[in-house]
């Protein structure tokens, strides 16, 4: 079961575009600074299958939207289940982008299979020393836009340039 704290219908500052996000519960960072600190704790949300969280989302989306987007807390500490979930929507509705945003480094988690089913994978903890208010779709200057198909491609990290 995947914990939800929330699906949010329409975002444009978490990835290009329109963009349906959710916000899992629970992160092991606690960075100072986190903007969803409600989120940190792995208790509380709504738990939901991956097929009842992909009818959900795929139930508020429009012709306009371009993606979806991970959040939190931090998605990839419920990684395993998020898969099955990734697959129903790469499956369904192949044309969307999925973004994923996590406190971990793209080395600590570049083998987890759930990152050959993410788009981009924005990276690193929010430092609140490192704070950027002028960055696109991040909160810290450490952070950044990793182009995961680019990157497995390469060898390398691919960053995505805006």
């Amino acid at each position: 079961m995947l914990k939800v704290a929330a699906v949010l219908e329409e975002s444009i500052v978490d990835g290009p575009g329109i963009r349906s996000v959710i916000f899992f519960q629970g992160c092991p960072r606690h960075c100072e600074g986190c903007h969803n600190p409600d989120l940190l704790p792995f208790e509380g949300g709504t738990a939901y299958t991956p097929r009842q969280l992909a009818d959900e989302v795929f139930a508020r989306l429009t012709p306009l939207h371009r993606g979806i987007t991970l959040s939190g807390g931090d998605p990839l500490a419920q990684a395993e289940e998020i898969v099955d979930f990734l697959e129903i929507v790469r499956r369904e509705r192949p044309q969307l982008t999925v973004w994923c945003y996590t406190g971990y480094l793209y080395d600590e988690v570049k083998e987890q299979p759930v990152l050959q089913l993410i788009d981009v994978l924005v990276d690193g903890p929010f430092i609140l020393a490192q704070r950027n208010l002028d960055l696109p779709f991040r909160g810290s200057d450490n952070q950044r836009l990793i182009d995961l198909p680019a990157t497995r491609r390469s060898g390398s990290v691919v960053e995505v340039n805006l």
